[in-house]
């Protein structure tokens, strides 16, 4: 690989950012996203965050608050620092306003690096974008069970939206991750987050795109392009109608985020032989995924609005925290 000495010149060039990104760095002759991965050092996360993300959280400044004890806490408190662990929740229609944000917060509080799980699509379609080198510098992985198999094997914690749809809480596909989760005795953390209602205005889902021709045979051609995906895309993913929502962009709001009680389950053998048990473990996934969602809804507080946010900051300092919900 050649790179033009005017690059190297520029003193916030990294080279090994770069070669990570573009996936040059192999341990085989083909990528492979889960045994290439590279830990970033400690300037790569502040150059990426202070480039990309931190302009996110300025914008939603995300409230994080978890379980602990079977009462909710403000911050990560109750994430387990040692995994395997599988946050499981609910995707928003655009996945790059929420995952930024929730991956900055454990990495710079818990000093946790989660590996998301994305659509395949997204590692063919969105290379010249500057949230995939966010993906890429952070350990994302396309989602398909051998991956979350090998990621869960190395005890990793990984990110999840089964589904993938947006809102969606679950899929209606086998519960395969819960069976997997079961088998490395991983922690299943639900979680759900608001405020993309904030942040953009829906004029066109699926549906209503499906009736404008052009716009039904971009979708077609999306949805295709996955049909050679799909041996490693089983189940759900591969049966994904792909679509890109049409919406109006709005002035933002806060992100909410609430993990929710940990679901053990380690000694589980029942999950992996009994299908119904399966199916149970799934459901209480889910259940508690809606309870975090209805939560954070009833409690949105009156600095939701990025202006009085900054309202608050103009009289308290930029980098005051703005308060939020009493818990």
């Amino acid at each position: 690989m050649i790179v033009d000495s005017i690059y190297l010149q520029d003193d916030n060039f990294d080279l090994v950012a770069a070669i990570k990104c573009a996936s040059y760095y192999r341990r085989g002759k083909s990528a492979d996203y889960v045994s290439d991965f590279l830990s970033p050092k400690p300037s790569e996360l502040e150059a990426m965050y202070e480039s990309y993300i931190r302009w996110v959280d300025v914008a939603v400044d995300p409230v994080m608050c978890s379980t602990l004890g079977g009462k909710i806490v403000r911050g990560l408190a109750g994430i387990p620092s040692e995994g395997p662990v599988l946050l499981v929740g609910n995707h928003m229609m655009l996945a790059m306003d929420g995952v930024p944000p929730l991956l900055s917060k454990f990495w710079i509080k818990k000093n946790i690096m989660v590996r998301g799980m994305a659509h395949p699509m997204f590692f063919e379609r969105f290379k010249d974008i500057s949230v995939f080198d966010v993906g890429m510098m952070t350990g994302g992985v396309p989602v398909s069970p051998r991956n979350l198999y090998r990621l869960l094997s190395l005890k990793s914690h990984v990110l999840l939206h089964p589904g993938g749809g947006e809102g969606s809480a679950s899929s209606e596909d086998e519960p395969e991750f819960v069976r997997m989760a079961a088998r490395f005795g991983a922690k299943i953390i639900p979680f759900g987050v608001v405020g993309e209602d904030d942040v953009l205005q829906l004029l066109l889902d699926c549906d209503d795109q499906m009736k404008i021709p052009p716009l039904k045979a971009l979708i077609e051609e999306l949805t295709s392009e996955t049909v050679r995906l799909r041996s490693e895309a089983e189940g759900e993913i591969g049966k994904q109608i792909l679509y890109y929502p049409v919406f109006l962009p709005k002035l933002p709001g806060h992100f909410y985020f609430l993990f929710g009680k940990p679901i053990l389950t380690e000694g589980r053998k029942d999950v992996l032989r009994n299908k119904d048990k399966a199916q149970e473990m799934y459901f209480e996934v889910q259940t508690e995924i809606e309870k975090c969602i209805a939560y954070l809804k009833e409690k949105r507080d009156p600095y939701r609005n990025l202006l009085a946010r900054l309202v608050y900051q103009a009289s308290h300092g930029f980098n005051s925290q703005v308060p939020t919900f009493n818990i």
